[in-house]
């Protein structure tokens, strides 16, 4: 298939676009590179079914273009990182919803099936762990700049379910949980990258908050395949899928492996979210997926362990700091 990646040079983009690539198909990506990097997809530009185009999905000529021109849509252009989300809001919710306006537009008038990345930031304070597809979403109180992500991205899904209501639209939204691997950077406040940077560098491994709040973590070259074969799954359109990993992990006991794997002095610490963020943050206590749905549809099944995880980033982090300037 001729597939269009918005967003495609970004950390999980590029390992998208690899996948396809390798799989036979056509792969046009569109990024702004104002979160992606270049050099993320540098090693496809030589490949002829491959094809990077700069520019923002904001662009509507553009993106009619090249929605028309594809077989199918992945929809990964947004906004990252708490850090971004925090000091950039206005972008933030523009990037998001606008550009997913934008795509579904062009995408219903060409009927296009498209696939949307949504996160695990819409299940916001939800209490029922493991969160499940249905569950209703609890959200903060929209003074609060920290929720304007997961807000943003409720309204991408209801807005795709409504193309889906209307006209029968093919889309897939996947909520993914926190999604690691090689490429991803700590700028924009990810959590391992981060920690492993400072084990790395000999720097304090900095906790936020008392570190007895959980996550799961799932490789990337667990959660591509699953893009690629939702994409594919019939049965998958017009539904939320969880994409994660069930190994719920405290960010003490993260810190704590990510500093042994290391074979890092670095001490651990813990930094108050006021300090780290704003005044009134307010932070997920435990976030882990239900992933049946996910099982049921395509037999999802994470492969990469924890510690697996870490030892990617570390490796890759690592290589880097070896390179000669």
């Amino acid at each position: 298939m001729k597939a269009l990646v918005t967003g495609g040079a970004g950390f999980i983009g590029s390992h998208l676009c690899d996948l396809l690539v390798e799989q036979g198909h056509e792969v046009t990506v569109i990024d702004d590179l104002s979160t992606g990097r270049h050099d993320n997809v540098a090693h496809l530009e030589g490949d002829s079914r491959f094809s990077l185009v700069i520019d923002t999905v904001l662009h509507d000529a553009l993106v009619e273009t090249l929605v028309r021109e594809a077989d199918a849509v992945f929809h990964l252009a947004s906004a990252v990182g708490v850090d971004l989300i925090i000091e950039q809001p206005v972008r933030t919710i523009e990037t998001i919803v606008q550009g997913t306006m934008v795509v579904l537009g062009h995408a219903r008038r060409y009927r296009k099936k498209v696939l949307i990345t949504s996160s695990s930031e819409v299940y916001g304070k939800g209490a029922s762990v493991p969160f499940a597809e249905d569950d209703d979403t609890v959200q903060g109180p929209t003074s609060t700049r920290r929720w304007s992500y997961a807000a943003a991205k409720c309204i991408d899904e209801f807005l795709a379910f409504a193309h889906w209501h209307e006209t029968h639209l093919p889309v897939v939204c996947v909520r993914l949980f926190n999604t690691v691997g090689p490429r991803q950077v700590g700028q924009y406040g990810m959590v391992i990258p981060r920690f492993v940077s400072q084990a790395l560098r000999g720097e304090p491994i900095t906790v936020f908050g008392d570190g007895e709040q959980t996550r799961s973590f799932c490789h990337v070259h667990d959660v591509v395949p699953a893009l690629a074969a939702l994409m594919h799954c019939q049965e998958a359109v017009g539904r939320v899928v969880n994409i994660g990993s069930g190994e719920e992990v405290t960010i003490n006991h993260l810190a704590a492996r990510v500093k042994a794997l290391a074979a890092s002095a670095s001490p651990i610490v813990h930094k108050r979210y006021d300090e780290a963020y704003t005044e009134g943050f307010e932070d997920m206590r435990r976030r882990v997926p239900d992933i049946r749905r996910a099982r049921a549809l395509i037999g999802f099944a994470p492969s990469y362990s924890l510690d697996e995880i870490v030892e990617s980033v570390i490796a890759e982090q690592r290589a880097r700091l070896e390179q000669p300037a």
